[in-house]
């Protein structure tokens, strides 16, 4: 059987969901595990289901409303034991510096470009899928 990794989107536009769904595909990359989304269109379900547990990686809109991605992975990175990693959705590159802040482990601008997308989230699954192998 192969490992499945559950990776959680935030963002209140449907259309930024949609495009982290199809620019990862089933997998990432060939070397990371099958990605199964749960999809959070407020802060209140990401806090909901990130105390429920099972979340490998979390992929947070930056430009969300009413509380962006940054504000929300900040907050996580204090308040959940063993919170997962991070991947920022940013509105520019200049925002990097705020998504260090945020301490995300990982961040790419809008809108998602498929082939950065998939290796950012890619470089955050496979530490799990050297563990499951």
């Amino acid at each position: 059987m192969q490992p499945t990794a559950t990776v959680l989107v935030y963002s209140d536009n449907a259309n930024t969901r949609e495009q982290v769904r199809l620019a990862t595909g089933r997998r990432p990359a060939p070397d990371a595990p099958l990605v199964e989304f749960l999809e959070c269109a407020t802060p209140a379900a990401v806090l909901k289901e990130l105390d429920r547990g099972g979340i490998d990686v979390c992929v947070l809109d930056g430009e969300a409303v009413p509380m962006g991605g940054m504000g929300m992975c900040r907050q996580i990175k204090d308040e959940v034991f063993h919170c997962p990693p991070v991947l920022l959705l940013i509105g520019r590159p200049q925002d990097a510096w705020l998504a260090t802040w945020s301490r995300a482990e990982a961040a790419v601008t809008l809108p998602v470009e498929p082939v950065e997308f998939a290796n950012a989230l890619a470089s955050l699954l496979r530490p799990k899928a050297s563990l499951d192998a």
